[in-house]
């Protein structure tokens, strides 16, 4: 049985809302809402900035590797296998930022870079968005600019293995999986294979 107009699609009113903490990377808030029933409630929010992960292809006659790279996340105390990614600064467009990420955490760039997709990590509890970028067979070109605390690994890695991968050991960042998941279907789009 499906159950339809409860109605799920009416925006809930914020009738307040108040900071509770302000850390280095996110804010968390305290949102009171009404929603279209009349009910009220109060909901925690992290807000923080937006985004941007460019899932680079480089291509050749061997068949497409993404470049990607490897480095210790703290939340999960683990190693993780990423895009290029990271926070798009105050008054820095999303392109500018993944081809910012892209020069400072691997020292490629591409001259064919495209945004594939903007979506929520996660609406239930964060307000930020989450760009999504395909660049098409990045160079190294730039000295790799690492931030303070960052200590990582650029590696070329065959798409057949992240593909086969995503989900697994090293490939388990949810967002990544999502990144992957769009910039293969902008490639289809655009009439590109690789070999998967």
């Amino acid at each position: 049985m499906v159950a339809g107009d409860g109605s799920g699609s009416i925006l809930w009113q914020t009738v307040d809302k108040r900071e509770a903490y302000r850390g280095h990377i996110f804010t968390v808030f305290e949102k009171t809402s009404r929603g279209p029933d009349g009910r009220q409630g109060t909901f925690s929010v992290l807000e923080s900035r937006d985004w941007a992960v460019v899932v680079p292809l480089v291509r050749s006659e061997k068949g497409g590797s993404f470049l990607m790279v490897r480095q210790y996340r703290h939340g999960a105390d683990a190693i993780s296998l990423e895009f290029p990614g990271g926070v798009i600064e105050p008054d820095e467009a999303p392109i500018e930022a993944a081809q910012r990420e892209l020069a400072e955490e691997t020292g490629w760039v591409s001259k064919d870079v495209t945004q594939v997709a903007d979506v929520f990590p996660n609406p239930a509890i964060q307000s930020n968005h989450f760009h999504i970028f395909l660049a098409l067979d990045p160079t190294p070109a730039v000295d790799r600019n690492l931030d303070e605390h960052e200590i990582v690994d650029a590696v070329l890695v065959p798409a057949s293995e992240v593909r086969n991968m995503m989900g697994e050991g090293e490939y388990r960042h949810a967002l990544m999986a999502t990144a992957l998941f769009m910039a293969e279907k902008a490639l289809l789009k655009r009439g590109i294979r690789i070999d998967l």
